[in-house]
Formats: C-alpha cells, sequence, structure tokens
C-alpha cells in the first residue's frame, strides 16, 4: 500500500516557487528548450502510434518548435505536444520521487534525447542542443551523484508541468496564434482556438495535480 509522504511535499513546493521566480533565467532556459523538444516529439511519436511517422523536427532559440509529419490520426496528433510534454514531466518527476535509479534514468534520457536529435532533428540550434543537453545528461548520469541527478530530474519533471499550462494560456488563451496547435484543432473540428486552449489547459492542470499526488506518495515502510 501507499501513503502520502509528507516529507516531499515542502520540497515540491519549493522547487515549484524557485522554478517560477527563475523562470526567465539562464539556469531555466534549457530545461524550457528540453520541454518544446518534449513537446515536439510528442507529436511525433502520436503519428508514429497512429500509423504515420516523423519526417522531421525543429527546435528554436525563441521556445519555438515544430514537428513534420506524414499520416497518422491528425485527432490524436495536434493535442499529443502540449499534453504529452505534461505527461512526460509528470513521468519524470514521479521517478526522481519514487525510486532510486535517479542515475540511470538520467542517462536513458541523455542516449534518447541523442538518438532523436539525430534522426530527425534538422535545424542547426536544434542539432546542437540536442547533442549538448544529451550529453550533458548523459555525463551526469555516469558520473555525477544520486543527489544532484535526484535534483535535476525534479527541475526537468516540474518545468515540464508548468511549461505545459503556462504556454498554452499565453499562447491560446490570451492570445490567438495562427499556426497554434489549437488554431489547427479548430481548423479540423469546430469551435475558437480559445476553446480547445481552454479546455486542454484544464486537462493540463487536472493531470498536474494528479502527477504531483502521485510523486507525493511512497510504498509503506520504505526509507526514500
Amino acid at each position: 500500500m501507499a501513503k502520502e509522504d509528507k516529507r516531499q511535499l515542502p520540497l515540491l513546493l519549493l522547487g515549484f516557487g524557485a522554478v517560477l521566480l527563475l523562470w526567465n533565467t539562464p539556469l531555466v532556459y534549457p530545461v524550457k528548450i528540453f520541454t518544446v523538444f518534449l513537446h515536439e516529439i510528442s507529436h511525433g511519436l502520436a503519428a508514429v502510434l497512429t500509423g504515420g511517422r516523423i519526417i522531421s523536427i525543429m527546435i528554436t532559440a525563441d521556445e519555438g518548435g515544430l514537428a513534420t509529419t506524414a499520416g497518422g490520426w491528425k485527432l490524436f496528433i495536434i493535442p499529443a505536444g502540449y499534453l504529452g510534454s505534461m505527461l512526460w514531466g509528470g513521468l519524470i518527476l514521479q521517478a526522481a520521487a519514487r525510486t532510486r535509479a535517479d542515475r540511470l534514468i538520467s542517462l536513458i534520457i541523455g542516449l534518447t534525447v541523442a538518438a532523436v536529435t539525430m534522426l530527425f532533428v534538422r535545424n542547426l540550434f536544434g542539432f546542437l542542443f540536442g547533442l549538448a543537453f544529451a550529453g550533458g545528461m548523459a555525463a551526469m548520469g555516469y558520473w555525477g551523484g544520486a543527489w544532484l541527478n535526484d535534483f535535476v530530474l525534479r527541475l526537468l519533471g516540474l518545468t515540464s508541468i508548468l511549461y505545459a499550462v503556462i504556454d498554452i494560456y499565453n499562447d491560446l488563451i490570451v492570445r490567438t496564434v495562427p499556426a497554434s496547435d489549437a488554431a489547427a484543432m479548430s481548423r479540423l473540428l469546430f469551435g475558437p482556438p480559445v476553446m480547445w486552449g481552454i479546455l486542454w489547459m484544464l486537462l493540463a492542470l487536472a493531470a498536474a495535480v494528479v502527477f504531483l499526488r502521485i510523486s507525493l506518495k511512497r510504498d509503506r515502510g520504505s526509507n526514500r
């Protein structure tokens, strides 16, 4: 059985506060670009899972990105970006909070990012960032201490969760970006883009609550 680990709550709240405070600083910037990477690969993975394929991925320095896919189910591919980056962030946060395999997880993330970058990323900034980020994660997983890996993984998870919610709010609700996922969904189905933005933000907030609650649980008798 599991119970909430009350010791983790102050750490998570402190982490959220630190990420928000440092949101527009160089410290959080690479993690935000990584979240854009998660957003675009989620589009691509959704295409692959529904019978399509990934043609290319682009990541830009202004926190923009583009996943070009062929085939697949558009109704699944379009919302997969925001909700997928939220899902990956939640899984990373949960893995860091509930396991002791932090170094292995960092290595896996590094190797995965390197593979995706070499296979699909087709612009210079995205390619260089992908390889640099992958190298940093792999090196940290191989040589870094458990505490460092745990801290960075929690930062990645928390930032991905926050970024999904904030990005949806800024790009789909506060203003309408013509090339946004919400605008694409609006053209494909019905309703204004802001309607899809609100729906996705509510889903993202609900997912954030679920993942945070899960990350506060531990197996009874666990020492972590």
